[in-house]
């Protein structure tokens, strides 16, 4: 009987852009790989048209109804007793909290925890020391304190505030950075010509968030309209209810109705989207590592983006792009404006971003690194992969 490997994700959409190379890998090792996420038929039918089964679970990303926890717990303690996996990958917030709790209780022999960034109480200082975040601590401690668990860490600032707070073992974690991005899909690509009738095009790729900094995009925008530079900026990207950061619908009009910036709606084809850029802006106020960094550093361009955990990871500060201060419209507005009067610096930090991105960031590593931190587990136990 093949060995189970159960991935829990708190999106099947996550799991298909992120750690669908891992599940693959596994599944040509001949184990057999489950995905449980919130019900979502496209992507679920993208997971089981790859090989892997998909298990759809009442996991609400926004929400802290105890209830509605309380089901989740119990739903996943079934689905681990029903599949019994030899390996459990936990990703996320949830998933590593109330997945990690079942796991011991249960007692499942191995676990990975992924910690892709810590949230946004984790961000907003004046929520930082009230009940529910001391609550979470506990939880994350309990959960990541399984007898054979190994805690994966994307920066190093989640891991030393995991480690100064003792909610992880200091013999059990590992660092690697981001989920790798495969660099012959996201193939350097040149700058659009700039010329009358195309305009450049300041890029900002991510979740219409509050924590994604795009009210700090859109006040640059403002100021960069006002001072008479001619470019267009541009929204790709969802809105997110589930997010209590999301910017909400009337926003987003008010946004669009300015004319100041435009909507470009969520991209599949994301190396096709950020090849029509020429600046990408993501002034994130805190990541994990953010994967759009990386996709952007790779296709071959400069990039803004907030000097916070995670994105200083991925932009070196005058070589593949500029850090800003967080929550700092008018400082982002300032680095736009470098940036597109200077083609020639422009470029070379896009030339730059594509070195570093191969280097560090290739799906290739991840892989590979995913694949050493599940061979460290199962080698406690005497098995190997």
């Amino acid at each position: 009987m093949a060995r189970r490997l159960l991935f829990v994700v708190q999106e099947a959409l996550f799991f298909t852009t992120h750690r669908l190379p891992v599940g693959l890998a596994m599944r040509d090792r001949g184990w057999e790989v489950h995905v449980a996420a919130p019900a979502d038929p496209v992507m679920a039918a993208r997971i089981t048209a790859a090989g892997l089964h998909f298990h759809p679970i009442p996991l609400g990303r926004g929400g802290q109804n105890p209830l509605a926890e309380l089901r989740l717990l119990l739903v996943l303690a079934g689905l681990f007793l029903k599949l019994r996996p030899d390996l459990l990958h936990l990703v996320s917030i949830k998933p590593v909290i109330w997945g990690g709790l079942a796991a011991r209780l249960i007692g499942l022999p191995a676990v990975v925890h992924a910690i892709t960034g810590l949230g946004y109480l984790f961000i907003r200082a004046d929520e930082r020391r009230g009940l529910l975040h001391r609550t979470l601590f506990r939880l994350y401690r309990f959960a990541l304190h399984h007898a054979n668990a190994l805690t994966i860490f994307q920066n190093p600032d989640d891991l030393a505030m995991f480690t100064q707070e003792q909610l992880v073992p200091a013999d059990r974690w590992v660092m690697i950075r981001g989920c790798g991005v495969d660099m012959q899909v996201f193939a350097q690509q040149p700058e659009p010509a700039i010329d009358a009738g195309y305009p450049p095009v300041v890029m900002f790729p991510a979740r219409l968030l509050g924590d994604k900094g795009v009210r700090e995009f859109v006040a640059a925008a403002t100021r960069l309209r006002a001072e008479g530079v001619s470019a267009r900026f541009v929204l790709v990207g969802r809105r997110d209810p589930d997010n209590p950061t999301d910017i909400g619908e009337a926003q987003l009009q008010q946004w669009l109705a300015s004319g100041v910036v435009e909507h470009w709606g969520y991209a599949e084809d994301m190396p096709v989207m950020l090849a029509r850029a020429h600046v990408i802006v993501m002034p994130s106020y805190r990541e994990g590592l953010p994967r759009g960094l990386i996709e952007a550093a790779a296709i071959g361009r400069a990039i803004v983006t907030a000097d916070v955990p995670g994105c200083r990871e991925v932009v070196q500060h005058e070589v593949n792009g500029l850090l800003v201060p967080v929550r700092d419209g008018m400082a982002t507005a300032v680095a736009i404006r470098r940036l597109l009067e200077d083609d020639g610096q422009r470029r070379r930090m896009g030339a730059a971003g594509r070195a570093i991105a191969v280097r560090d960031f290739s799906v290739e590593g991840f892989v590979a690194a995913s694949l050493a931190a599940y061979e460290r587990l199962l080698q406690a136990r005497g098995e190997r992969l």
